[in-house]
């Protein structure tokens, strides 16, 4: 069934359906396992496996190099169909995406499709850049200084999204000069250590949790030779996050209608035999819907407003790059605490559609608030409405990386 036949609206652009089709099955057999494991905190192995069999890991990368060729809008738009079967994958790939971005944007042509070839032949990479504790974010006490011809790496990392799944770590770091240094280092190379201690309440499978460095050997050919991040990469950041909550708000919107559909008990105060039939109750069914449909509309507003950015730099004209920077982000500033709020309310409203059966734990439900509400604290609404109102007031343009740099916040 298409998007447009869901009544989620068409997608961006005529080619679009094609290349959602290439990953439906998949997104189906991604939803039917979900819940359970949520349950049973059984991380998704093999869910990641199907999504790089089928090309996930080089959405983005150039045709000419082996990969898909996606738009950024058709990118976000896959990413909100991810997300409605599992939210936690989205997350898993985040850095992944975020990095591949990076080597699109890069001046080093040769170096950068090499890293783009691999992807497209299916290799992952998952992040490296977070530290816990009370530093800022974008300061790090890893470090990576030189030995010989090669480098060593030592330090630990936290929210390291993707990692346990991946062939390769985006890490930043330090080196011997207190310079801002970054690279990648195998998931398997001696002295790297990946643990799944996340302990969040929602996106627990994501494998968020720590990577530890001890001595890794560090080959030259590893190190980004040109640092910093594409222009829009805070933006890209935070709308992979919003694209997660409009594909939240779409699971929850056709769960809580499915069990709408069967309920056989009602309430003696309702206004119907069933559930089914209670104008009330179908009320509660149609706001959910309009919640995710508006969420999903606003990302994809939002990703287009990123793609002028990417279009900018590749016609090579950087004053529009820099303008649609700022606008860029702007844009996407402005959709965060709306996005965030729908999604949120609407996994609570939830509830007023169903009876206490619906708190049982077998049914999942409470899984959408937990997954919302831990990618809503990744990404702080109130930030966000602070940026945009300083635009509104005196057209302060909000920086385009947002501070993300150097970091993955």
């Amino acid at each position: 069934m298409t998007q447009v036949e869901r009544g989620w609206g068409s997608g961006p652009g005529l080619r679009y359906e094609e290349l959602a089709g290439r990953f439906r099955g998949v997104f189906a057999q991604v939803r039917a396992g979900a819940a359970d494991r949520d349950r049973g905190r059984i991380l998704p192995w093999a869910e990641v496996g199907l999504l790089k069999e089928a090309g996930f890991t080089g959405l983005r990368v150039p045709e000419r190099l082996g990969g898909l060729g996606f738009s950024l809008p058709e990118l976000f738009n896959l990413l909100i169909e991810l997300s409605e079967a599992d939210p936690n994958l989205t997350n898993i790939f985040r850095s992944h995406l975020g990095l591949t971005e990076d080597l699109l944007n890069s001046s080093e042509k040769e170096r950068s499709e090499f890293w783009l070839n691999r992807f497209a032949q299916g290799g992952l990479a998952g992040s490296g850049f977070s530290e816990a504790g009370g530093r800022v974010v974008g300061d790090y006490e890893t470090r990576l200084v030189r030995e010989g011809a090669h480098r060593r790496l030592n330090g630990r990392k936290f929210y390291t999204s993707g990692a346990l799944f991946a062939d390769w770590i985006n890490f930043g770091a330090v080196d011997e000069n207190d310079t801002p240094v970054s690279g990648l280092v195998p998931t398997h190379a001696a002295g790297v250590t990946i643990l799944d201690d996340w302990d969040g309440f929602g996106q627990a499978l994501s494998a968020s949790g720590t990577a530890i460095f001890e001595n890794v050997l560090v080959e030259e050919a590893w190190v980004h030779p040109v640092q910093g991040r594409c222009r829009y990469i805070g933006a890209f950041f935070q709308l992979v996050h919003l694209a997660a909550l409009a594909g939240i708000g779409r699971a929850l919107a056709d769960d809580v209608a499915r069990l709408v559909a069967g309920r056989k008990r009602v309430y003696a105060q309702g206004n119907g035999p069933k559930a089914a039939e209670d104008p009330q109750i179908l009320q509660v069914v149609g706001q959910l819907r309009a919640a995710a449909y508006s969420a999903g509309a606003i990302v994809l507003k939002a990703a287009e407003a990123i793609q002028r950015i990417d279009d900018a730099r590749l016609a090579r004209n950087t004053q529009d790059e820099v303008q649609a920077g700022h606008i860029g982000a702007l844009e996407v500033d402005q959709a965060v605490p709306v996005v965030t709020s729908l999604v949120l309310d609407a996994s609570t409203a939830a509830f007023d559609a169903l009876g206490a059966s619906a708190a049982s734990k077998s049914l999942g439900l409470d899984r959408h608030w937990r997954n919302a509400r831990v990618i809503a604290s990744h990404n702080p609404r109130i930030y966000r409405a602070r940026s945009a109102g300083a635009f509104a007031v005196g057209r302060f343009l909000p920086q385009a990386d947002q501070d993300l740099s150097r970091s993955e916040a």
